[in-house]
């Protein structure tokens, strides 16, 4: 047994479901995706493999099948804070997160793993990151934020959570290795960061301290224009309401 908890329940009925959801009624604008065939392609990525050699590349047909345009301005990274992210991007009518996407939202919160020589999934448990790299949720993960971060354009805004222990900028972390280098300067026109603190919580970090001046470093050395915000106020009131 793995350490980590097995495949979702009813997998295949949830990710079809949510991508017809996601095609008729979050985003229509994306157009007509064979559902069906982008199951397929996901499912065998990983099927009737043993789940610790899993590659982010074992998903490109999945990507290249659900791939949509992503609209400028309209990207959010984040880190430490992914429910507050999932509902000030809104489903897409605000920020367009790459849980927002639709190869990102049918697959978000979800677990899912394979077994060597068996075509069915694994429903008792799946190795976590810590049991082995090239799992399928962390290689999947990994594919995904790379694709969004090559096709996000004009203003990117990174929401990070200014309370988290260890700094609102972890490296390692997926904005760290996987989305700041595949991030495309030509198309990029500014950065803009917003440091939110949980609200009653620790301010640990903020613009221009510890991991966000390192993060502000990074990114001005690699020639984009940032801007840093603490506590930005529709968050808060977000945060507030919650």
């Amino acid at each position: 047994k793995w350490k980590g908890e097995g495949t979702t329940l009813n997998l295949e009925s949830i990710v079809i479901g949510r991508c017809y959801d996601y095609i008729r009624i979050v985003n229509p604008a994306v157009g007509e995706k064979n559902c069906l065939e982008i199951w397929e392609a996901f499912k065998n990525a990983f099927i009737d493999k043993d789940p610790c050699s899993v590659l982010p590349k074992d998903y490109e047909l999945f990507i290249n099948l659900s791939f949509h345009t992503i609209p400028p301005n309209k990207s959010l990274f984040w880190e430490n804070n992914r429910l507050l992210v999932n509902s000030f991007a809104d489903r897409g009518h605000r920020y367009m997160s790459l849980a927002d996407t639709l190869f990102g939202y049918m697959t978000d919160f979800l677990n899912w793993c394979g077994q060597a020589n068996s075509t069915g999934l694994d429903y008792e448990s799946c190795p976590t990151t810590e049991e082995c790299e090239n799992n399928p949720v962390e290689s999947f993960w990994r594919i995904a934020s790379i694709t969004y971060a090559q096709h996000s354009s004009g203003v990117i805004h990174v929401l990070l959570n200014g309370s988290a222990v260890g700094g609102a900028y972890p490296v390692p972390g997926f904005f760290a290795d996987y989305e700041i280098p595949n991030l495309q300067k030509a198309k990029v026109s500014e950065i803009v960061i917003w440091v939110v603190d949980d609200i009653e919580g620790p301010d640990r970090d903020s613009c221009g301290t510890n991991t966000v001046e390192i993060l502000q470093n990074r990114l001005k050395n690699l020639g984009f224009d940032v801007t840093c915000a603490d506590n930005y106020e529709s968050v808060m009131f977000l945060l507030c309401l919650d």
